[in-house]
């Protein structure tokens, strides 16, 4: 009977295993100057069929086998094909935006899907959705509603976690000259019109730089990571409720000029950052380790892991081959950090770690929520 038990918890655990690595939906990038990048049986190859042309921001989608669906800077929606949607200009996103586009599939509907967008530097257009129905013009896509108003102003930061349900998403962003975090709740009924709001961390305000900076959720969806850009610039650390939607518990990691992007690594142990130096020309990767610290352990836990050859670098983005993928700016290389559940520069970065087929990287790299790359939902599992 043990073995029988055994066996059966075994064939569970292998089907769970190929039903994690059947997602694809993270599968294709596009980003920066007309890069690309299609992940294939775990490894990584450059795409230079892209259209998409963006200082900043930007986001993609394809189907579980990997497929491509659209992708978007925010302000224009492509079609699998690159070409441009019917209804597809004029998104009030911007591609200076850092998190100018999040896609996100409407819960209970096969081809509907939610495009939120952020304005610059919090101007006026703030956040915003539009919805993308998959079974117009025979299967490329429409936009059917288009720039419904969610909040304004609010920063750059925009992500999504995947509700405890493991149903609905939760979109969290930021309100400006506050240190309001707001979840909006997405579920087949639609997008929330109240979000949550948590009070806590650093109020987001002043110069209007300090708008920049990514926000983005650790694998399991658990803790929240943001980086906020100016000379006196700094990294937040909270938690996240998945069921509630609240934030809480801030760490405020200060004395990081020009903080940009920030990722977890795959088991969510090891937190890094991005940072240029005062004007740029002092491009580094900081690592902290968050696995079970106090505030002071973490902060006293930073190292320079590496310094980049390029005066700026920019998005962090966790690949579904479990690397960490680094923009830098101007470049035909990303750079990778290969083994980011290391601890210290036993992660191994390499400047120019994957060669972008002649097209070159900007400052971003596309957004993902949590809950919908092959690296989420395996770190999920595991814990």
């Amino acid at each position: 009977m043990i073995r029988l038990k055994t066996l059966a918890a075994a064939v569970t655990l292998l089907l769970a295993s190929h039903t994690s690595f059947a997602q694809g939906e993270a599968a294709n990038w596009y980003f920066g100057k007309n890069a690309g990048i299609t992940f294939k049986a775990g490894k990584a190859h450059a795409l230079t069929n892209g259209r998409l042309m963006t200082e900043e921001g930007s986001a993609t989608i394809s189907d579980a086998q990997g497929n491509l669906l659209f992708s978007t800077d925010g302000i224009t929606v492509w079609n699998r094909n690159n070409r441009v949607m019917p209804n597809g200009n004029g998104l009030m996103g911007m591609k200076s935006s850092t998190q100018s586009a999040l896609i996100l599939p409407k819960p209970g509907a096969d081809s509907t899907y939610y495009i939120f967008t952020t304005d610059i530097q919090a101007q006026g257009n703030g956040l915003r959705y539009n919805v993308v129905d998959l079974t117009k013009e025979k299967g490329f896509g429409d936009i059917v509603s288009k720039n419904i108003f969610m909040i304004a102003p609010s920063t750059e930061k925009l992500t999504a976690v995947r509700h405890q349900n493991g149903r609905d998403w939760w979109v969290i962003a930021h309100r400006w000259n506050s240190d309001a975090y707001i979840s909006y709740l997405v579920s087949d009924e639609g997008v929330s019109v109240q979000p949550v709001i948590s009070n806590v961390g650093s109020v987001h305000g002043g110069m209007n730089r300090k708008a920049i900076g990514y926000l983005v959720p650790s694998p399991d969806g658990r803790r929240l990571a943001a980086a906020l850009f100016d000379d006196n610039g700094s990294f937040e650390l909270l938690w996240f409720n998945r069921a509630t939607g609240i934030i809480s518990d801030p760490i405020v990691l200060q004395g990081y000029e020009e903080a940009y992007g920030v990722a977890f690594s795959p088991d969510g142990s090891k937190l890094y950052g991005t940072t240029n130096g005062k004007g740029g020309n002092k491009a580094q990767i900081i690592q902290f380790d968050v696995a079970g610290g106090s505030a002071q352990e973490i902060k006293a836990s930073s190292e320079v892991i590496a310094q980049s050859g390029s005066p700026r670098i920019g998005a962090m983005q966790l690949g579904p081959d479990g690397r960490i993928y680094v923009a830098r700016k101007d470049n035909v290389h990303l750079g990778v950090i290969s083994f980011p559940n290391a601890k210290g520069k036993a992660c191994t970065y390499n400047d120019d770690g994957f060669h972008l087929g002649g097209r070159k990287s900007d400052l971003g790299l596309p957004n993902f929520p949590q809950g919908i790359t092959q690296v989420a939902i395996r770190a999920t599992t595991e814990r």
